[in-house]
């Protein structure tokens, strides 16, 4: 390469060097006295938020539905509660890793049961509850519905504190079964930390069935676009009259953050539970001892039965309901593909005259009856139509 030739290499490389320099001057002035964009958002304390939530509001000016959010606002804050956990895990070292989490409660009675979903207190080895008036208390674990931990569904969780003669708030609980689609509902909870936030809504759908993971499902779930997020699961949905209807638990969302479904236990759901943790100290669970198959068309039409849905008792337990009430379970084995099962037993198609097309559908109507009670089944049994009454054991 000739003289000029590094000459113009030379000026190239101050050129860079220039421009570098220049660059990071700029960056380093600009972090020094520029504008700074915060570097983390927390939630804290406000000191002056129970103060406000316990005032009366002056709602003059405001319209009807503004004044109504404000005041079933104040009404129910107090009562909704913060709830964080610690438990300890170990790493791929054995080493003891210390873990927190976060969710939302309210309380139920002024006793001090707190009522929040299993999950939010699953595998904690401490569980400290902050109410709307920032009094803070250590909870313990009354117990939660065995069954919904069985089935590995979101389910309820009954907490208690010692108010030490405080008078708490509690919030009224409703009446889930009148629920109508486009009714309005309020969600007051603790999302990323934020406490004590409300979102408003709709409820956008009732009845569904919502799957969770690959192993869990809520039944009869309330949709409702309310904005839920992360931490607002166990907190109330409340309807127009400040009544809890429902106990937030999940949400659909692609990105995680909330995309207007969201999902509740429904109240009633839940109210059957905490009455038998409070009362006998578990939940009773209706029992009727038997194992079915979901019937599928070309099964039915394999067997030369009358009907295409419904279940098909396979076995029925030993002594249990079943067996008292004249069920029958199966008395051949066949294989349908890879599957193994027992056929030739009852195939039940109604229960108290509600369609019957799979252990979902049975499971809805069981879940309402309490041991002792009684199930009409209208089922076919070698070709003929009948009914059979059972009574209910307890689990």
């Amino acid at each position: 390469m000739d003289t000029q030739g590094h000459l113009r290499v030379a000026n190239i490389v101050r050129l860079i060097a220039v421009i570098a320099l220049i660059a990071f001057a700029s960056y380093w002035l600009g972090a020094r006295v520029g504008t700074r964009g915060p570097l983390q958002v927390t939630a804290l304390a406000n000191p002056a938020q129970a103060a406000q939530t316990s005032k009366s509001a002056d709602t003059a000016g405001l319209g009807d539905v503004e004044a109504r959010n404000v005041r079933i606002y104040r009404q129910s804050s107090a009562a909704v509660a913060n709830i964080i956990t610690k438990a300890v895990e170990y790493d791929f070292f054995q080493d003891a890793v210390p873990v927190e989490g976060a969710g939302s409660g309210f309380v139920i009675d002024p006793r001090g049961y707190v009522m929040t979903n299993n999950h939010v207190i699953e595998g904690a080895d401490t569980i400290a509850v902050t109410l709307g008036d920032r009094s803070r208390y250590a909870a313990t674990l009354v117990g939660t519905d065995p069954r919904l931990r069985r089935a590995r569904r979101p389910g309820i969780a009954l907490l208690k504190i010692d108010p030490k003669g405080k008078a708490i708030a509690a919030l009224p609980l409703g009446d889930s079964s009148n629920l109508q689609v486009g009714q309005a509902v309020l969600a007051i909870g603790n999302p990323f930390g934020f406490s004590g936030t409300l979102t408003t809504g709709i409820v956008s759908a009732l009845g569904r069935t919502v799957q969770t993971s690959d192993t869990s499902y809520i039944d009869q779930a309330i949709q409702t676009d309310a904005a839920i997020n992360r931490g607002n699961s166990g907190g109330p949905l409340l309807n127009s009259r400040g009544e809890v209807i429902g106990v937030n638990t999940a949400i659909y969302s692609p990105s995680g953050a909330t995309a207007g479904i969201g999902f509740a236990i429904p109240i009633n759901t839940a109210k059957r539970i905490a009455n038998d943790l409070m009362t006998h100290g578990r939940v009773r669970r209706a029992y009727l001892g038997i194992t079915t198959i979901a019937l599928w068309p070309a099964l039915a039409q394999a067997l030369q039965l009358p009907v295409q849905e419904g279940l098909m008792i396979e076995r029925i337990a030993a002594g249990g309901p079943g067996v008292k009430a004249g069920l029958r379970g199966g008395d051949r084995v066949m294989m349908a593909g890879l599957q193994r099962m027992v056929v030739g037993g009852d195939v039940i198609v109604a229960a108290d005259g509600k369609d019957v097309a799979n252990q979902l559908d049975l499971g809805v109507i069981l879940d309402e009856k309490l041991p002792g009670q009684t199930v009409r089944f209208t089922l076919y049994r070698a070709g003929r139509k009948m009914d059979v009454t059972v009574t209910l054991g307890e689990e």
